[in-house]
Parts: C-alpha cells; sequence; structure tokens
C-alpha cells in the first residue's frame, strides 16, 4: 500500500520548551530527532521540510538548548531535542540538558519514534547505542541518519551502512524497531526517503489521534 508523503513544506515553529513541564499538551503524535550535539539534528529537519532555517543551525555543537516543536499538520509534530555527549558548555548544564531530554523520552506519551542522527564517520557510539537499547526497552521505532555521508565515497558509505545493519540486527533480529539510511543535508541526499518513512509513522497513528 502506497501512503501519500505529507507536505512537510508545511511545517512551522511552535513553541521552545525549557522542560517537559513547558512542553505543549502531550496530545497527537510527535517524531523527535535525537542524537550527540554535532550530529546535524537542526539541518537534517531544515533538509527534511525544504525550509532554510526553520531549524537553527550552529557551527558550534551544543546550540539546541531547548525542546523545539513543529508543526506540521494539527496533532502532528516533529521535535528538536537538545543533543547529548560533546558540547562546550559546563558539566552541570551538560547534566540539565541530560535531564530534560531523557525526562521528555521516559515521559512523553504522544511520542511515536525517534529520529537518530550518527555521524557516519564516528558509527554506534556508547551514546547512540545507549538510546538504542532504550528504544527497544520501550518497544519505540527508531530510525537511524548515518548524516554527513558527502564527507565519504559513495562506497565506504555503502559499507559503512552494511556494518550498522550487521549490528542493529543483532539488537532487533525481526528488523521492527530499527532501521538505517544514508544521508547528507548538505548534499541533499536521503530527505525523499526520510520523508516517506516518517509519513509512514503518523500515518499508522492517524485513526488514533
Amino acid at each position: 500500500m502506497n501512503i501519500p508523503v505529507m507536505n512537510f513544506r508545511a511545517a512551522k515553529f511552535s513553541v521552545s520548551a525549557p522542560s517537559l513541564k513547558h512542553c505543549p499538551d502531550d496530545i497527537g503524535a510527535e517524531i523527535a530527532f535525537v542524537g550527540r550535539s554535532n550530529a546535524g539534528k537542526s539541518s537534517a529537519i531544515n533538509s527534511l521540510t525544504g525550509i532554510k532555517g526553520l531549524a537553527r543551525t550552529s557551527k558550534t555543537p551544543g546550540r539546541t538548548q531547548h525542546i523545539n516543536f513543529f508543526t506540521i499538520e494539527p496533532h502532528k509534530k516533529l521535535v528538536d531535542l537538545p543533543g547529548y555527549g560533546f558540547a562546550k558548555v559546563s558539566k552541570e548544564i551538560k547534566r540539565k540538558w541530560d535531564h530534560h531530554l531523557m525526562e521528555y523520552l521516559r515521559f512523553r506519551k504522544c511520542l511515536i519514534g525517534l529520529v537518530l542522527m550518527v555521524d557516519i564517520r564516528h558509527i554506534m557510539l556508547d551514546y547512540d547505542k545507549e538510546m538504542l537499547i532504550w528504544a527497544k526497552s520501550v518497544s519505540l521505532p527508531v530510525h537511524i541518519l548515518l548524516t554527513k555521508s558527502d564527507k565519504l565515497s559513495r562506497m565506504k558509505c555503502k559499507e559503512t551502512q552494511f556494518n550498522v545493519d550487521q549490528q542493529l540486527q543483532l539488537m532487533d533480529p525481526e528488523g521492527i524497531i530499527f532501521s538505517s539510511q544514508v544521508f547528507s543535508a548538505r548534499k541533499k541526499i536521503g530527505a525523499e526517503v526520510l520523508q516517506r518513512i516518517l509519513s509512514l509513522w503518523f500515518d499508522d497513528l492517524s485513526d488514533d489521534i
């Protein structure tokens, strides 16, 4: 069955929440972008929607400090989460970000899936593996974007994705929870594939919204 691709260009910034209690009402369906601070979450959202500057980007890792919501359709949102791992901030601030991030992931009832950003040159680091283990424990689908693929040759990208998929198969033998793709916001590689996958996720929940 062919699922119509949503009009992601209709996405509009909704609200920037410093913590879970400041988030919009917990209704509808949300897909959150998560990953290390320098993995390119905001760039991926801009590439997905085709709207330059929709999500703030910066050359400084850790710029996304709040939970940022973008509405595509009524009760259907994309969420840009604070990055984890490397960021040029104090340990106290980093702990605060991690707390708000995990609070959202654990308690946000309308969260239906994660897009996990992984730099294709530095795959499956500890934080990323921990995120996958947690997602599987709660049966939350995760689609991995192997970002910055323009930094490697096409052959190397295929080899890396093959290695990632092998690791995912060990964690998810039935292939129900995890999937992956090569992606580059800079070269506009993979945006259409991502649109189809997220449209399918939102469509699967349409009857419950």
